[in-house]
């Protein structure tokens, strides 16, 4: 899983069949499509590009307009975009949570899991906005967790508007995904962690990292806090942890025997 996690993360347009040439051409593995479907389906991936995926909403939940296309994003707070990410380990994996600022990039919250349930998802976004204020919208992809009337339900109590990207357009939800590239390389697959709880640890340091001292180009080579703390409260100034990673912890600590499980 962790090479398919690693391609993947390298070239995202990569779908089910391309991903088992590769596998069985370059790396010499021993596979067939029905497996790496299966792998894909329980990593949460899908090709960037538009055919067939395997992240499918429950067929009974309606499916939010993409309300991001021609958008002017000038403020902080304007626009959230949020996703679920597979982690491999040394032993097994887990599943990250983020939510990104995209007038800003800055990470308002995130946490990890061994399961990807809706509660999971709507117990991260309300610690998000319990900390950081209420955004105008929260845009995600078309997975179960995000399309849950859970999840929906909890955002329309908040009177958040709801956007979901184009069944198969991953690039609707481009600031999440580079974050995804940019956390991998710069910290997963440097570290190898082995529990859970080394994972949350490790990702503390790392999200504080990211948000208070790496410089986006994108931005004009500012920090992330830079950007949105200066139109936040003056008190958030000097805040290290990520908003999510204190209610997480015993999370983590409790999945942490399930990330030791081996992956299928």
């Amino acid at each position: 899983m962790r090479q398919i996690d690693e391609e993947y993360t390298r070239r995202p347009f990569k779908g089910v069949p391309s991903m088992t040439s590769y596998l069985i051409n370059d790396l010499g593995y021993s596979v067939n499509k029905k497996r790496i479907e299966r792998l894909y389906k329980v990593m949460g991936l899908k090709a960037v590009a538009p055919g067939p995926h395997t992240s499918k909403p429950n067929k009974e939940h309606y499916i939010y307009p993409y309300l991001l296309k021609g958008m002017k994003i000038e403020e902080v707070n304007q626009v959230w975009e949020t996703d679920i990410t597979y982690i491999p380990m040394a032993k097994g994996f887990m599943y990250l949570m983020a939510v990104i600022d995209v007038y800003s990039r800055y990470v308002v919250g995130w946490s990890v899991s061994n399961t990807m349930d809706a509660d999971w998802c709507v117990e991260t976004i309300k610690e998000c906005i319990n900390t950081h204020g209420v955004p105008q919208i929260v845009n995600t992809d078309q997975g179960a967790q995000f399309t849950s009337h859970e999840f929906t339900g909890y955002l329309k109590s908040k009177d958040i508007k709801i956007s979901m990207d184009g069944k198969g357009r991953a690039l609707d939800n481009i600031f999440v995904e580079r974050l995804w590239r940019t956390v991998k390389y710069e910290d997963i697959y440097l570290n190898a962690y082995d529990t859970g709880l080394d994972l949350h640890i490790g990702l503390i340091e790392y999200f504080n990292y990211y948000n208070q001292r790496r410089r986006h180009s994108s931005i004009g080579e500012l920090r992330p806090a830079d950007v949105y703390e200066k139109q936040q409260c003056p008190t958030t100034s000097d805040a290290k942890v990520i908003p999510c990673a204190e209610q997480c912890q015993g999370q983590a600590s409790g999945a942490a025997a399930g990330a030791t499980q081996p992956h299928p």
